[in-house]
């Protein structure tokens, strides 16, 4: 790819929500969807969450494993606001079924509210589509890392994590055009030989995830010109029930991701299109 040169390093903000699009030289994209913690001030008196509540189906740390030389998009709104792995109707948690059974808001949120948020959904999903758009018009194919960790202690911070049905990353391929599977394969490959925490790599694909709303429309939409890869990391690197990171963890979770942007670099330079 030669040197990286940053082109866009800003903050947006929609009506509500706020989210960080870092551009350079890459035809890689690097997003974290779910890192963020913040909830807008004129919708936190709904909020009925406690902030350690929110963290535990919140994926911090995420945004600093995105941290890599590509192109980033990271979010810094709390998911209990507005859930952008989720199709436009799901994304706001109205009822408890939508949100592990939680009960997120005081009251009733305000329509005018669901409604401004229902619009950022949309304006956010334009722009990331304008993004792809334009990383394929430079290079002809995009690749995109969707960063996400999940809690594999449900019962309890003592409870032992089940292995066999909780892989130490989840990678989710379910919506990727089949062109792309020589890819995955290489990709995954790769990752299996590489060590994490010091140790050897339990990665599988589908088994606790397959993708979100992002994984979905990115896919189905620019299918022919790439794909979304949604990299789910079981939060090894963290104390799920408190939010302590493991910071030396955190930092083994992203350079393995480092590493293995050699295998896109190598599949695009040998690509035969």
């Amino acid at each position: 790819m030669g040197l990286l040169f940053i082109k866009v390093e800003k903050i947006f903000m929609a009506k509500f929500t706020k989210y960080f699009i870092k551009r350079i030289d890459s035809p890689f994209w690097a997003f974290a969807i779910h890192d963020g913690q913040q909830i807008d001030p004129f919708i936190d008196p709904y909020i009925n969450l406690k902030e350690d509540e929110r963290l535990r189906e919140e994926d911090p740390f995420t945004a600093v494993m995105a941290e890599l030389p590509m192109n980033q998009f990271i979010v810094g709104s709390s998911r209990f606001q507005l859930d952008l792995n989720r199709k436009l109707e799901d994304s706001v948690y109205l009822r408890p079924d939508q949100a592990w059974g939680l009960e997120v808001w005081k009251d009733s949120l305000p329509e005018n509210i669901v409604t401004e948020l229902y619009l950022d959904h949309k304006n956010i999903y334009q722009e990331i589509e304008e993004q792809i758009q334009e990383t394929i018009d430079q290079y002809g194919y995009f690749v995109v890392y969707d960063i996400h960790s999940y809690n594999a202690k449900r019962n309890g911070p003592q409870e032992e994590v089940d292995s066999e049905s909780n892989p130490q990353i989840n990678l989710g391929t379910a919506y990727i055009e089949p062109k792309w599977r020589p890819l995955i394969d290489q990709l995954t490959a790769f990752i299996s030989k590489e060590n994490l925490y010091e140790g050897p790599i339990d990665i599988r694909e589908n088994i606790k995830f397959k993708g979100g709303y992002l994984s979905q429309l990115i896919n189905k939409k620019f299918g022919e010109y790439g794909c979304v890869v949604s990299f789910e990391f079981r939060k090894d690197f963290m104390d799920e029930w408190t939010g302590a990171p493991d910071l030396p963890r955190v930092v083994s979770c992203k350079q393995l991701l480092m590493n293995s942007i050699q295998v896109l670099n190598q599949y695009f330079k040998n690509d035969s299109r």
